[in-house]
Parts: structure tokens; C-alpha cells; sequence
């Protein structure tokens, strides 16, 4: 793709773009646009819905009674492709609201209709593509020349809702993804394949670590005892942690009077992602958050300032209504453990706990073998200072603990204007994974409201009453989606001190179960995870299967072994190790457990 883009305005006039992201989205849309083209051609009577560019591609909305297979992307990719060679121009023009409502609704373009039908404008901008016009405001690309065949490709199939609500009109969405170079392209395919394989549903299954019961509900994970196993040793993890720098943990009921979060402010912003139910003629809600919770435990006593700060940590259930259509795994669930804490603390105290908090959280994420990350610094519109809770006092000590925080670490971070919640700015820490891509899991978030909306105080030095500032925090996000993705992070092979079971031990023979018991019983004394696998199958089955369950260790005792004492040992990263003692394989991995290593 030559640089710079030339592209064409919706009154016509024609430009260059040279930003590569602005070009890239540009590209991008107008690929979405060919691919409507394309469609309608080979399925006359489709009708469209939206089309827009997105992160990692586009898509485009289609409304048709028939079901698109996954045949018919491959003859939408050729169609493009012949389009492309036919050098098609992207033709805008400008017309009224009423010629365009009449227009779209003779050729049946009822979706667009409603679209014409919101816009407040008396003038909009439309493009032709061949026989296809489409409601758009653009820029589009001059021309569809300009785009090289070998830089697109036709993703997938899916179902969606007109506007994403449920109860509107079903759809059918066909992703694409594009890029300015085929090399990209050929890049991202095989992270494609490579995330294919290390999906954690896929894994999940197949390693017995969770499931989801459509029967039970979707959104809901059933923890298995090998994943249950894993859990532990993460929240055992933290917990150690946590309490070393001054945490304590508390505990919090599911369900509340609707009071509590009316009070809180949920009941009115968030009521349609809350499950709620009555008792006795009163109204409850199961819990979609912790932090109201945790300052009914704060507001127990009057607090002095020789109390804070204070440090309450929950791993707590919560449940949210979350759409049937974006439920993924463990990834996006309806019911899920936050590790969630809430540090209430003065003013003068804000810096250090910031500046601990982001310690923490680069701590945390390296013990679990996360080395790479982004971070973003989530600010206020300055334009809109009257839509943010909090007073300008507020925000300026609350921006200045936080970039202070970063800079004197070192850290780099960008700053996302107009991405601050209303109630306060945060700083997101989003890991990279092993094929490179970002995950949202840590947050570190100020919050003027619930302060206020409930009225906290503390008796300050002076013996006046003040204000505690509240900070909310998570490191793992969820534990569900942070197993998620280290599943996918370790494609299933977890290091050694995560593993479910860290060792198996494979007798050669029923002569030889006796001793491997005694192994088995000295690695248990020890607390390593073992299991002994003495089925009546042949050696090589049983150590595939061993390297299947991405078990790290593998000890087999034979004759030889038996009368040494020893195990020969075999290890899931670089094969066979040889004949050993057993105290010194036991003293080996103890170290590996100890430091936490990612591999030995």
C-alpha cells in the first residue's frame, strides 16, 4: 500500500492521509463498504445494516432471510477481489433528508431508514459503489484500485442484534480484518491460529479445569477440581501477599436491600445490568459490586486518622447481566470473583498508597510470568469538567499522585483523554501475552462519589471531621478471567507452581506400585501435587498422556529404580533427565516452586 492514502471526502473533494493508524481505519471502512458491495451482488435481496471499522478489522450487518455459510466467505473474498480489478469509484454525494428517506425506503433499506430517520441533519452525505448507495458519511478511498488484493481476508460468520439490543430485529455479521501491508496480514492470520489453539474453552475442556453448563445457564463457570486446585494456589498467592503489606481481608453478603444501592448510585445507573428479587414486600439485589459493602464495614465505628489507612480486601462473587451474544468462556461471564480491595486514606497518605498499588501490581503480574505491559492514565474531558463528580481540587491531587507514580517508576504510559469515569481518573495496567496481545486486568481508580454519597468521614489531627479519599483496586480483574487468560498465556502448560498436578509418577510394572507409592508419599510430605499413573497401559500411552495433561514432571520407576532408589525423570520442556535421587529432584523443584520459575 502506497503512503500517503488518498482518500475522498463526502462532498467530494480528495485528500491524503499519511497517519498510518488514521489510514488504516480509513482502509479499513472502505473495505467494509466493498464487502457490502460484494455481498448484494452475489445475493440480491440482502439488505444492510452498519458497517463499521474496528479494532483489529471490520464488519458489516446483514439483513437476509437465508443463513450465509461458511462457503459463501470465500465467494465474497473472490467477489472483492474482481471489484477491486474493476477499479470501482467510491462516489459521494449530498442530498436532503427527505430525498434520502424516500430513496432508501424504495429500494427496501429499511434499516437505513431509521438510521436517515435519527439523524437531526437536513443534508446527508451518501456514496455509490457500483450498483450499491449506501447513508455514510466517509472518507472513503478513491478508489477500490487502491486496494491490494493480498491485504484483506474474510474472517467469520456471526449473529447479532439490530443496534445490540435483544429485542430488535436478529442479524447477520461477517467479519473481515485488512491491513496496509500483506506481511501484516500474514502476521495476524498466524496469531490467528496460534490463538485458535490456545483458546482456554478448548483447553479448559480438555485439561478438566472448568466448564459451562447450558443446562445450569450460560455465563456461569463450574469450577472442576483440578482448575478449583489452580484457583487456590492463585488466591493463596495473593492473600499471603496482601496481608505482608497491610491488607485485611474481609467478608461481604451477596444481596443487599435496594437502599444500599440506591444510595450507592448503582440502583440508578446501572440497574439493567442487576439481578434483583423481593422478600417480604422489600426489594433485593445480588450483588454487582463489592465496594458498597465494604464501606458498610468502614462506617461501623467513627474512624480517627490514625486509622488509616485502611486496606479491606474481598475476593468476592458478583453477579451482572451481561448479553447472551458477548459471553465468552471465562473470559466475559455473569457471575464472577473480583480480587477486589478498597483503601480509604487522607489526602497526605494518596501518593504512597498510588505509588504502592502500582509496586504491587507490577509484582503480582511478573510472579505469574507477564514481563510486557501498557499502561493508560484515564483523564477527564476538560471541555465537559461539569459531567465528573468531584471538585477541581479533587482532580488535580488525584492526576498528580498518579502521573507522579509512574514517572518516578520509570513507567511510560499513555494518557487517555476523556476515558476517566465520571467519579474519578484510573490507571489501567494491560498485560501482553505470549503472541502479543493486550488484556485488561489491573486497574487502579479514584473515587470522589461513593465518599460522599455516603457520607464517610474520619476525625482528622485538628479533631475535625474530613473526607477519607477512596481508592478501588483489582489486580487479577476477575479470578475468572485472569485463569482465562493464563491459559492462554501458557497454551494450558501452566509453570510448575501453578500447575494442577506438578508431578506424575509412572510405574513400569505392578511390581514396581509399591515403590512408586513411597515416592508418591515423600513428594506429597513435601507438598507437591502428585498423582501416580498405574493403568494397565503401555509406557508410551502413558507418558503422552502425561505431556497431553501438560504435566511438568514425569518420574518412572522401574527395576532399576527400585533398587536404587532413585526415579528416572523426565520433564514436560526438555524431555528425558536421567536416573536421580529422589531428594535431589525434590530439592530441584522445591526451587522451581520457590522462585516461581517459568520454566526450569
Amino acid at each position: 500500500m502506497k503512503m500517503p492514502l488518498k482518500i475522498r471526502y463526502a462532498d467530494g473533494t480528495k485528500g491524503e492521509i499519511s497517519d498510518p493508524d488514521a489510514a488504516l481505519e480509513i482502509y479499513r471502512h472502505s473495505m467494509s463498504h466493498l464487502m457490502a458491495a460484494a455481498v448484494c451482488s452475489l445475493f440480491p435481496g440482502t439488505h444492510l445494516g452498519i458497517g463499521p471499522a474496528i479494532s483489529d478489522g471490520f464488519y458489516y450487518d446483514f439483513d437476509r432471510p437465508e443463513r450465509f455459510v461458511e462457503e459463501d466467505l470465500k465467494k465474497i473474498e473472490t467477489k472483492m477481489k474482481d471489484l477491486i480489478a474493476e477499479n470501482l469509484s467510491f462516489e459521494p454525494f449530498i442530498i436532503s433528508k427527505e430525498e434520502a428517506m424516500d430513496s432508501f425506503s424504495g429500494w427496501g433499506e429499511n434499516l437505513k431508514v431509521e438510521l436517515i430517520q435519527e439523524k437531526a441533519s437536513e443534508k446527508l452525505s451518501c456514496y455509490r459503489l457500483g450498483d450499491v448507495v449506501d447513508f455514510c458519511t466517509g472518507p472513503h478511498l478513491v478508489e477500490t484500485g487502491l486496494i491490494d488484493p493480498d491485504s484483506f481476508h474474510i474472517l467469520n460468520i456471526a449473529g447479532s442484534y439490530w443496534k445490540g439490543d435483544e429485542n430488535n430485529r436478529q442479524l447477520q455479521r461477517i467479519y473481515g480484518t485488512a491491513f496496509l501491508q500483506p506481511q501484516d496480514l500474514e502476521d495476524y492470520l498466524r496469531r490467528l491460529e496460534e490463538a485458535k489453539k490456545r483458546d482456554h474453552r478448548k483447553l479448559g475442556r480438555e485439561l478438566d479445569l472448568f466448564s459451562i453448563s447450558e443446562e445450569a445457564g450460560s455465563g456461569l463457570v463450574f469450577w472442576h477440581p483440578k482448575g478449583t486446585r489452580v484457583r487456590h494456589i492463585i488466591e493463596d498467592f495473593l492473600k499471603t501477599e496482601l496481608y505482608r503489606r497491610g491488607y485485611e481481608f474481609v467478608t461481604t453478603p451477596h444481596v443487599a436491600r435496594d437502599v444500599l444501592w440506591k444510595t450507592s448510585g448503582h440502583y440508578e445507573y446501572y440497574r439493567q445490568n442487576m439481578y434483583a428479587f423481593n422478600i417480604d414486600d422489600e426489594e433485593f439485589v445480588i450483588k454487582p459490586m463489592n465496594c458498597p459493602g465494604h464501606i458498610q464495614i468502614y462506617k461501623t465505628r467513627m474512624r480517627s486518622y490514625r486509622d488509616l489507612p485502611m486496606r479491606y480486601a474481598e475476593f468476592g462473587t458478583v453477579y451482572r447481566y451481561e448479553k447472551s451474544g458477548v459471553l465468552h468462556g471465562m473470559l466475559r461471564v455473569r457471575g464472577f470473583t473480583q480480587d477486589d480491595a478498597h483503601i480509604f486514606c487522607t489526602r497526605d497518605q494518596v501518593y504512597k498508597e498510588i505509588s504502592d498499588l502500582i509496586d504491587l501490581v507490577l509484582y503480582i503480574m511478573k510472579s505469574f510470568g507477564f514481563d510486557q505491559y501498557k499502561v493508560e492514565l484515564s483523564v477527564r474531558d476538560e471541555s465537559r469538567k461539569e459531567d465528573y463528580a468531584g471538585t477541581e481540587e479533587d482532580w488535580e491531587m488525584a492526576e498528580d499522585a498518579l502521573t507522579r507514580s509512574l514517572r518516578d517508576r520509570g513507567i511510560e504510559w499513555t494518557r487517555m483523554e476523556g476515558e476517566a469515569v465520571f467519579y474519578g481518573p484510573k490507571i489501567d495496567v494491560k498485560l501482553i501475552d505470549a503472541i502479543g496481545r493486550p488484556w485488561q486486568l489491573s486497574t487502579v481508580q479514584f473515587d470522589f462519589t461513593l465518599p460522599k454519597r455516603f457520607d464517610l468521614s474520619y476525625i482528622g489531627s485538628d479533631g475535625s471531621a474530613h473526607q477519607p479519599v477512596m481508592l478501588h483496586r483489582a489486580l487479577l480483574g476477575s479470578v475468572e478471567r485472569f485463569l482465562g487468560v493464563l491459559i492462554e498465556h501458557y497454551a494450558g502448560a501452566f509453570p510448575i507452581w501453578l500447575a494442577p498436578v506438578q508431578v506424575v509418577i509412572i510405574p513400569i510394572s505392578e511390581r514396581h506400585q509399591e515403590y512408586a507409592g513411597e515416592v508418591m508419599q515423600r513428594l506429597v510430605e513435601a507438598d507437591i501435587r502428585v498423582e501416580i499413573d498405574d493403568r494397565n497401559e503401555k509406557m508410551g500411552y502413558k507418558i503422552r498422556a502425561a505431556q497431553t495433561d501438560k504435566i511438568p514432571y514425569m518420574l518412572i520407576v522401574g527395576d532399576k529404580e527400585l533398587q536404587s532408589k532413585e526415579v528416572s525423570v523426565r520433564n514436560r520442556f526438555q524431555g528425558d533427565e536421567g536416573s536421580q535421587p529422589l531428594e535431589g529432584f525434590l530439592e530441584k523443584i522445591e526451587g522451581f516452586i520457590k522462585t516461581r520459575a517459568v520454566q526450569p
